[in-house]
């Protein structure tokens, strides 16, 4: 009998039993696999596969050259090669076969060679019977898939794709390997390593951001180990750890662990599988490639942001993992080198070996967010600079000056890993080889934490040992450099007590010593703000730090670059003025590049970072001098505008010294870090800020789940109600693609909000959802119920009847401030467009608070004439009287000869809101807080901009009769198709259009948005009704005279009111 015939037995034999599973026949198919495959060993561990390992490993040599995985006879291969599993594996490993022990099919880098599929026999299911196919041979298949090899690679994008693979499969192992020891509660390996994680490094780390650290661990630190190696050297997972730098002997040992001699079995062989794709990798090409391909210099290091962006961008996105270009290192080296020599007396800069009177060294250099080590390496490159024509001293220079003054910090394992070996490459390249009691500076520890405790286990020995090594150096070391490029999570991923405290200036942990400095007071009070979280970004608590070590020591000088938006948000007022008050000079260079805001350069050309991120980027450098120089700080700022490339031209060719700066005055409330028109400010300033005018406000309503909770009719919205409520949990979040919960809403819970409401039609509620785009949600005004933040305590006074809410916003991001319309009705978090925090509503009156159901502008059992007061300060009013000699009464309006009323001061307030000339004469000071408003003592003046402003609250409430001269002309589907403005027409498809629309109407912005754009844009796909379509109509004659009303305000407004 041939081995196919034997095989086809063996499984007939198993299924006879009546009992056969997909396991039943494995045995028979590892027989038919090692006689087809005869030079080749077949692995086959039970335990690799429980944890995520395909069912069969091929072997030749030493070298793994393929997998197969088997499912059960019957099964359907072609719906199973689409499954999570298999995509998983035929992503990661490229050469796969995939059965149900009578069909074989081949996959070669994840695609399937279909002329080459082999079926064996069918399969009777009724009789539970195979028939054999005639001439069925698996040989030829065999024989190619024994011999097939993968070309070698030699494009750094291709390996980087091909390396993030096999990372994700081994990340996902890790995972079902430590799932696997729970559900055997037996605590093995991983578990133990996880622990030690949690209590050295990450208290908070997950089980899955585990599995992560380690894929990228093993998979990066095994590519860097690889571009170490000669070309005639054996690489494999068991020397790979000798290729690993004497720089530290923890790494090492760490290494050995996680991806040498001691791997835990059941990760052997995906760790392998990289191995063999490292093997057979063109190491000269692939960094050749990439060099060319990005003009870096440092392609190890920087080959490790490609692999992260394919692996994991999220991650990166959570810990801020960015590279730092080489223009803003070398800037920021440099200056500070020139600092050190010419402020403070250090003619050796960076590279000086003054020693203090203890012993140590004057100049030491902390990067406590190393990452790969970028910066760390520009310094000792900087210093090298020193030994051009002594390089016989340095090697002793570098034993007795370097490596005890240069220490850096790092949290992720495979950063580190690869900062270590750059590093310890660097000098190796320069001439210098580490003795054996000799290692780098640089820790693996939590920059933002405090200390720990001793460990008992060994790995957590070694950590702990990092740890006390680092918190020697922040407590004791009198650190004087500290540079580097903190993370820029704005969701912050360190949340520890001890850097938490340090902000609002209470330092526990180190001593009993006090930390002046509270980013969370500015003036010696609290800073009052609602939502203060952009204090808890990650680069604030870097900053936070390095301010406290350089104070601690005395002096030094600290050199981030960062996100740029403390300079100018007002939320940072008090690191501010902190800052100015610990420092003597800070130099601010502003790199822009804001995509968020649209920036452009002062030539109106789009502003171009020097990252690849959205968010505008500054560089800061902060000096100390030990004895009492000026206080509070000299502050020096400079833009730097265009593409990348001219800014890296200039960061190249220049340093602080040669930077045009200009000197600013920061000043209270907001101690600013940007240019102001110092005179024009306190022409603003003497105004009335909003929330001074209207106490009662609040941001507008925060569903969380915008595309559930938001319809365009009443109808839909209930409709989508019902079907909601009535579905299971899981079920609702699948049908409307909720996500995962969050903090403040959660699918059962927005459930129960419904159904506890009685699915009531009349909580159906219009909302302003966008500049003239009134839609419907249910609104029950419970708190993280069917939606998140509704924002009860003042939704409940505008949606009354006859009364209206101003809306306007703190901050403006992006372009000139438009951000004044009003509404009756519900209003959105982002009715107002902005970046910098959403919609904030004022409404005119306010009305005693009721806790019953809402419905219909009135709540249940109430009376319509329910007392109301104006929601304007006693202060403002009694101001208004002086001036205007004018009563105020308790009616809408006065007469305006002798009273007035609370909707003829809303309706000023309006008028001077929208005033061109206000927004932009004053547009610097309304893009960082709240507008103020000036009051004029000229009666004749305020009864004319009331008038004007009543009529403008009219039109943007849609209340007005406006006749409008736009058209409609050309009858069709009405499909909300391709939006183009062409001549005077606005094209919603190919050919219907909306026309007699002039340039100034159709690019007019209210709130941030384009609206004649807008609405049509929110609407593509969507075939406008009749009501929609006159609504349309409506808005092009709404904006057409408010243009008109706008023209009249500026002609009788003059700057400074008086």
């Amino acid at each position: 009998m041939t081995p196919i015939e034997i095989y086809l037995e063996k499984l007939q034999a198993n299924l006879t039993t009546g009992k056969a599973k997909e396991l039943t026949h494995r045995m028979a198919l590892q027989h038919l696999l090692e006689t087809l495959l005869f030079d080749c060993q077949v692995v086959h561990e039970a335990t690799r596969i429980a944890c995520g390992a395909p069912d069969f490993e091929i072997i030749k040599g030493e070298e793994p050259i393929g997998h197969i995985e088997a499912k059960d006879i019957g099964e359907d291969l072609v719906k199973l090669a689409e499954s999570e599993q298999l995509k998983r594996y035929r992503d990661s490993l490229s050469n796969l076969i995939l059965t149900d022990y009578l069909e074989f099919r081949w996959f070669t880098e994840g695609e399937l060679r279909t002329e080459l599929t082999v079926k064996l026999a069918n399969f009777d299911k009724n009789n539970n019977r195979l028939i054999p196919i005639e001439n069925a041979d698996l040989t030829p298949l065999m024989e190619l898939f024994r011999t097939s090899r993968v070309a070698t690679l030699r494009d750094s994008e291709q390996l980087a794709k091909k390396m993030a693979r096999i990372a994700r499969l081994i990340c996902h192992v890790i995972e079902e390997s430590y799932q696997h020891e729970l559900r055997e509660k037996n605590k093995g390996l991983l578990q133990a390593q996880l622990e030690t994680f949690r209590e050295v490094l990450l208290d908070n780390l997950t089980a899955s951001e585990f599995a992560d650290m380690y894929a990228q661990t093993i998979c990066y630190g095994l590519f860097a180990a690889k571009c170490s190696t000669e070309s005639t050297q054996t690489f494999n997972r068991m020397t790979a750890g000798f290729f690993v730098p004497k720089t530290n002997p923890f790494l090492r040992n760490l290494f050995n662990q996680i991806a040498g001699s001691e791997l835990d079995d059941r990760l052997v062989w995906a760790v392998e599988h990289l191995i063999a794709v490292l093997n057979r990798i063109d190491i000269t090409a692939i960094l050749e490639d990439f060099s060319k391909r990005t003009g870096r210099n440092d392609p190890i290091v920087h080959f490790y942001e490609t692999f992260l962006r394919e692996y994991n961008p999220a991650l990166r996105e959570v810990r801020g993992v960015y590279y730092t270009p080489e223009s803003v290192v070398n800037y920021i080296v440099r200056s500070l080198d020139l600092i050190l020599k010419k402020q403070f007396q250090l003619k050796e800069g960076l590279a000086d070996n003054t020693r203090l009177d203890s012993g140590v060294h004057k100049v030491q250099i902390l990067d406590p967010a190393t990452g790969t080590g970028t910066f760390l390496y520009a310094v000792i490159m900087k210093i090298f600079e020193r030994f051009a024509k002594v390089k016989g001293a340095w090697s002793s220079y570098v034993s007795e000056h370097l490596l005890p003054r240069v220490y850096g910090f790092e949290l992720l394992m495979a950063p580190y890993t690869v900062a270590h070996m750059k590093l310890g490459l660097l000098l190796k390249e320069y001439g210098y080889d580490f003795q054996s009691n000799e290692r780098l500076r640089l820790f693996l520890t939590n920059t933002l934490d405090e200390p720990h405790g001793d460990q008992k286990t060994l790995m957590a020995q070694w950590l702990a040992n990092e740890a006390a090594a680092a918190n020697a150096i922040k407590q004791d070391a009198p650190v004087m450099v500290i540079l580097g490029n903190p993370p820029y999570s704005g969701h912050s991923a360190n949340f520890g007590e001890w850097i938490t405290q340090l902000l609002k200036g209470v330092l526990t942990g180190f001593s009993q010593e006090t930390a002046v400095a509270n980013y969370f007071q500015v003036d010696g009070k609290p800073l009052g703000e609602r939502n203060p979280k952009w204090l808890n970004d990650d680069y604030v608590k870097f900053i936070r730090f390095a301010h406290w070590r350089i104070v601690r020591t005395g002096y030094g000088v600290l050199g981030f670059i960062t996100n740029h938006g403390y300079l100018d948000n007002p939320t940072f007022r008090g690191m501010r003025q902190a800052l100015m008050q610990d420092f003597n000079e800070i130099y601010l260079l502003d790199l822009h590049g804001n995509s968020k805001k649209r920036e452009r350069t002062p030539e109106g050309n789009p502003d171009v970072n020097v990252f690849d991120i959205q968010q505008g980027v500054s560089i800061g450098i902060f000096i100390k001098h030990k004895k009492e120089y000026q206080r509070p700080a000299k502050v020096f700022h400079a833009d730097l505008w265009g593409n990348r490339a001219a800014k890296d031209t200039y960061l190249n060719a220049h340093d602080i010294s040669s930077t045009q700066w200009t000197e600013l005055k920061p000043t209270a409330p907001f101690y600013m870090f940007v240019p102001q028109n110092i005179d024009l400010k306190q022409e603003y300033e003497a105004g009335w800020k909003i929330t001074e005018m209207m106490p009662i406000n609040s941001v507008g309503i925060v569903t969380a789940r915008d595309k559930l909770a938001v319809q365009n009719t009443p109808d839909a919205m209930m409709q989508i109600i019902r079907e909601f409520a009535t579905l299971e949990t899981e079920k609702a979040r699948q049908r409307f693609d909720l996500g995962k919960d969050a903090r403040d809403w959660k699918v059962n819970t927005a459930q129960k909000d419904i159904i506890d409401s009685g699915l009531n039609r009349e909580l159906v509620q219009p909302i302003l959802y966008r500049p003239f785009d009134k839609r419907y949600t249910y609104y029950t005004g419970n708190d993280c119920g069917f939606i998140c933040r509704p924002r009860r305590g003042v939704m409940e006074h505008v949606v009354r009847e006859n009364n209206i809410g101003l809306i306007s916003v703190r901050q403006v991001a992006e372009g000139i401030f438009t951000h004044a319309l009003l509404s009756d009705i519900l209003v959105d978090f982002r009715t107002t467009l902005s970046n910098k925090g959403g919609s904030y509503v004022f409404p005119l009156y306010l009305y005693p608070s009721k806790k019953d159901k809402f419905i219909n502008g009135h709540y249940n059992g109430e009376s319509k004439t329910i007392p109301k007061t104006a929601n304007f300060s006693p202060q403002l009013i009694k101001q208004l009287e002086s001036q205007l000699k004018l009563l105020f009464i308790a009616e809408d309006q006065g007469d305006l000869i002798e009273t007035m009323g609370a909707l003829d001061i809303f309706n000023y307030i309006y008028a001077i809101l929208n005033s061109p000339t206000y927004r932009e004469r004053y547009a610097g000071f309304l893009k960082i807080d709240f507008p103020r408003l000036p009051l004029t003592s000229n009666r004749e003046l305020f009864s004319q901009l009331v008038q004007l402003g009543n009529e403008l609250a009219q039109i943007h409430l849609m209340q007005a009769a406006l006749d409008g001269d736009n058209g409609y002309p050309i009858d069709g589907d009405n499909m909300v198709d391709k939006i183009v403005y062409k001549d005077g027409q606005v094209f919603i498809n190919a050919k219907q259009y909306f026309d007699g629309i002039s340039e100034d109407v159709w690019h007019f912005y209210i709130g941030g948005y384009q609206v004649c754009q807008k609405w049509l844009k929110d609407r593509k796909g969507h075939r406008l009704n009749f009501d929609e379509i006159n609504h349309y109509l409506y808005i092009l004659a709404a904006i057409k005279r408010t243009i008109a009303l706008m023209a009249e305000i500026d002609a009788i407004l003059s700057f400074p009111v008086e």
